[in-house]
């Protein structure tokens, strides 16, 4: 069974008959992947998340720019959790009319955050369907992954819905896992040639000498998982025996956060550990992860509620995750970015895969399309890490934009003020070359920040090396890496960590990074644009961003207070 019921923004405007759903424009069409198995038994117990209204994000914005902005006074002056949660934290009103609400359908089972900001509570599907007015919880599954959501949109009443944001483990799906894999081959580099990416590689591609390692105490880095996907210690250990012979490194990760499942390693999981802790080597690494344990659980959403609740965390973050923004509603996407600038504020480096979708396709019917941009890559509060490749995919050669790196323009956000003249000089000096104007918002925050190589790595999964895997999944916790060095020097000379990087990376104007001049991302397979979405081109552009790094060039100008 699919659910049919999706709702166009004209019906909901025009009748009051919407007022009461948080998340209006949310679409809650199940893909055909996922089949439905029945309604979930009345007695059963789910878990919901409820989000809050925050106080002060208008304040939290101002305070990200000052803390993030090199030229600001403020400068790398971070917040603590503490002082995040007395700015942001919700009203006294709003706490009271939530928790009244709960109570007055028997749910008492909740647990919170040290924000305040987000309420956790366990509920019979019975009571969630009355509390939620308008849901129907179902189950599905899809390749053996089970989950619960409701097959129709909530709402809830009047005098709570100014307090809430919106409700999780309704509506969102898991997106379908990548294919990280092209190929077939092992065998050993020879100077100048390669058959495959490896931390050697990387690390003298990008200029990291056998001295670039870890050194300082309080440094720590962190990848996390959201679809069921679990790292083997005996495969990172076997991948730094094979791969880490020329540099000091760490073998284990520092910290699991998460409980992680009994199945195989996963690709994915095994491809962030390994490149994180080989580029931003011998740094302590935390792997934070969600292996399902309740069905009605959003693992994204889970792990941005980690964050709001844990006073100690890794200075660097990279996450491999996307999902459609259209797919999304708009409430949800807000809140999340306020989630992201409360860890820009403290001093965390978020970084983002751009996705493997290039500009993305959405048909829009009629034989009519348009490009279809990925959040959280389109947040103006991460930094987005697209991917490139060597010309010649067997030499060490200069670097062009790997066809499949996700970039373009939000549908949602508008674009900030730090990324304005670097894209209005790409719009300009690559006018005649644009796709047709009708298939992207020139006004909205643009993507990606940067890149690195996404082409043709090697990754040790389930004991066995495995050549050509790719995808931005890569690139982006190499980049992470390369941040956490940079970190690692920064705190040795008591200097803050870098926390929210895109204000000051754009000032650099693509100073110490590898200009990316040449190759197209695809794009929609129409008779407009025929496949091919933007190009890369000097300086800024929205595929490989401002380029790939130059870490020691890189290193010198972001040491500087």
């Amino acid at each position: 069974m699919n659910t049919l019921l999706t709702f166009s923004l004209s019906l909901i405007f025009s009748s009051s008959v919407w007022s009461g759903y948080l998340e209006y424009d949310q679409d809650v069409l199940i893909p055909e992947d996922w089949t439905h198995v029945g309604r979930v038994e009345p007695r059963e117990e789910l878990q919901l998340t409820f989000a809050l209204k925050q106080q002060n994000t208008d304040l939290l914005e101002e305070t990200l720019r000052l803390v993030s902005d090199p030229d600001s006074a403020q400068y790398g002056k971070h917040l603590t959790m503490e002082e995040v949660s007395a700015l942001v934290r919700p009203s006294d009103l709003t706490q009271k009319v939530v928790r009244h609400w709960l109570q007055s359908h028997g749910i008492t089972n909740c647990l919170t955050v040290h924000t305040q900001d987000f309420l956790q509570c366990t509920m019979t599907a019975e009571i969630a369907e009355t509390l939620l007015s308008g849901s129907k919880f179902h189950r599905y599954t899809r390749h053996g992954q089970t989950i619960v959501r409701s097959s129709a949109p909530y709402s809830v009443p009047d005098e709570v819905h100014q307090h809430l944001d919106f409700v999780g483990g309704l509506h969102r799906l898991p997106p379908k896992r990548q294919d990280l894999t092209r190929g077939r081959m092992h065998k050993e580099s020879k100077p100048g040639l390669h058959l495959g990416v490896t931390p050697a590689i990387l690390r003298g591609h990008y200029n990291l000498t056998a001295a670039d390692v870890g050194k300082a105490k309080n440094n720590s880095q962190a990848v996390a998982q959201f679809l069921e996907q679990y790292y083997s210690p005996a495969d990172l250990a076997e991948f730094m025996s094979l791969y880490g012979r020329s540099f000091q490194h760490l073998s284990q990760v520092d910290r699991v956060v998460g409980t992680q499942g009994s199945g195989k390693a996963g690709l994915e999981a095994s491809l962030d550990i390994e490149y994180i802790m080989s580029t931003g080597a011998n740094i302590p690494t935390w792997f934070f992860t969600n292996p399902g344990r309740h069905e009605s659980q959003e693992p994204f959403l889970q792990w941005m509620v980690l964050l709001s609740n844990m006073s100690d965390l890794p200075w660097v973050h990279t996450i491999s995750y996307g999902d459609d923004e259209d797919s999304l509603s708009t409430a949800y996407m807000m809140r999340i970015n306020t989630e992201f600038m409360k860890a820009g504020v403290r001093g965390i480096s978020l970084l983002f895969a751009s996705g493997d979708s290039g500009a993305g396709c959405k048909h829009l019917g009629g034989g009519q399309n348009s490009f279809r941009p990925s959040f959280p890559a389109s947040s103006p509060y991460v930094t987005t890490v697209g991917g490139t490749s060597f010309k010649n995919p067997f030499k060490i050669t200069y670097e062009v934009a790997d066809y499949i790196s996700g970039g373009g323009f939000s549908n949602v956000f508008k674009m900030p003020d730090y990324q304005v003249s670097a894209v209005e000089a790409y719009l300009k000096s690559a006018a005649a070359t644009l796709p047709p104007q009708g298939y992207y918002n020139t006004s909205g925050r643009s993507y990606p920040d940067m890149a690195a190589l996404s082409d043709n790595y090697w990754v040790v999964s389930n004991r066995v090396p495995i050549p050509w895997v790719s995808g931005t999944s890569a690139s982006t916790p190499v980049v992470g890496g390369m941040v956490s060095l940079i970190n690692d020097q920064r705190l040795l000379k008591g200097l803050p960590p870098l926390g929210f990087l895109n204000p000051r990376l754009y000032k650099l104007k693509g100073k110490a990074l590898f200009d990316v001049t040449e190759g197209c991302h695809l794009s929609c397979l129409d008779e407009q644009v025929q496949g091919k979405g933007f190009c890369s081109a000097p300086s800024w552009d929205p595929v490989t961003g401002w380029g790939t790094p130059n870490y020691p060039e890189l290193l010198a100008v972001l040491l500087a207070q």
